[in-house]
């Protein structure tokens, strides 16, 4: 699944620079997540680290996104041009 940044998010800018996929973004309110470049780290680490660093637990799985680990696999290979 990809992530996503829910309404408790404070706007800290600490995960932004954490997305070795920058999939991450201000938006409106809060800070965003781009699903389609989400891929919860898998290929870079082996945990998502806007959640590692984010100081209010504000970023779970979008349940509207379920994807496996094989395809987040496929994403990330695609995005760094290993398909």
């Amino acid at each position: 699944m990809a992530l996503m940044i829910t309404d408790e998010c404070i706007n800290c800018d600490v995960c932004e620079p954490e997305c070795p996929n920058d999939a991450i973004y201000p938006g409106e309110e809060v800070y965003e997540i781009n699903p389609d470049l989400c891929t919860e780290c898998v290929g870079h680490f082996e945990t998502s680290q806007c959640v590692e660093v984010c100081p209010v637990d504000c970023i779970p799985l979008d349940p509207d996104r379920p994807e496996t680990q094989d395809e987040l696999l496929l994403k990330y290979q695609r995005l760094v041009g290993n398909s």
